[in-house]
């Protein structure tokens, strides 16, 4: 209880916050630093009860509206959600604003580029400085047999790897970006399918002898299959946008001390 009376009374309206509410809500505000998590939480607080507040002085109503899952929400809850609602305007994206923002950012409405990886590890642990060079040398003479014969890949993964796949002879099937580490990733997607690298892979698991396979290059997806997901994600910042500056104008008109808003579209928007 100390922690909560170094804080400064929150008042709003003339109202004080309760401490133990805000205690209780530094929970639900993650932060580097304890000062922080409640000054989240008490901002957090302060926005619920300037809507609340307005919800008062519309005379707006819990109407037993439901959250996502269907299940019914808190009465408090209903009514800032009847609020925004009602105060809130949203334009809807339609299909010139969804058309434009794909032409704008195409490059995001790609599939991912695939490649079949194999490969074959020898485990080492980069802090054991002995051992990673042991695997180095492991790795660069199973390069020069493979270069010498590429038909023994899937014999000596299932022999000297220490990756599961080696039961698939060395195989991880397709890879796309952002599945494995980043030094695997760089030179798996830099080779030509049925192309060896010819160099051993250090990562942190160890080091790989890595064999492009078959390749599958991304492709542009048509608007049509992306058209509603632009428009949810418009309208979702939109609405953002649109209760972060209802939020300021409420908190613009009130009497708040104890703690400063700073950007009111933070604890509630999220």
């Amino acid at each position: 209880m100390a922690d909560v009376l170094e804080h400064p009374c929150v008042i709003v309206n003339g109202r004080e916050i309760d401490a133990a509410l805000i205690a209780a809500e530094v929970q639900n505000h993650p932060a580097p630093a304890p000062d922080q998590a409640w000054e989240a939480a008490a901002r957090a607080l302060v926005l619920r009860q300037l809507l609340l507040d307005e919800a008062d002085r519309l005379e707006i109503m819990s109407v037993g509206l439901v959250d996502a899952e269907g299940r019914k929400l808190a009465e408090e809850d209903a009514r800032i959600e009847a609020l925004l609602e009602q105060e809130v305007q949203c334009p809807h994206a339609d299909e010139t604003v969804t058309r434009r923002f794909y032409a704008q950012h195409s490059d995001r409405f790609r599939s991912p580029t695939l490649v079949e990886a194999e490969h074959i590890l020898f485990a080492a642990s980069p802090d054991d400085s002995l051992a990673y060079g042991l695997a180095t040398g492991d790795a660069r003479t199973t390069i020069r047999k493979l270069q010498a014969q590429p038909g023994l890949f899937v014999e000596l993964a299932m022999k000297h790897s220490a990756c599961p796949s080696k039961e698939q002879g060395g195989n991880l099937g397709q890879i796309g970006p952002g599945q494995t580490v980043k030094e695997f990733e760089d030179v798996l997607f830099a080779l030509e399918e049925g192309m060896l690298h010819l160099e051993p892979v250090k990562t942190r698991f160890g080091v790989h002898v890595i064999r492009a396979g078959r390749r599958v290059e991304g492709q542009q997806l048509p608007f049509e299959l992306v058209q509603e997901k632009i428009a949810q994600y418009l309208e979702e910042a939109s609405w953002r946008r649109a209760v972060a500056q209802y939020l300021s104008i409420l908190a613009s008109q009130a009497d708040i001390q104890g703690v400063e808003l700073g950007g009111a579209d933070g604890p509630l928007v999220q």
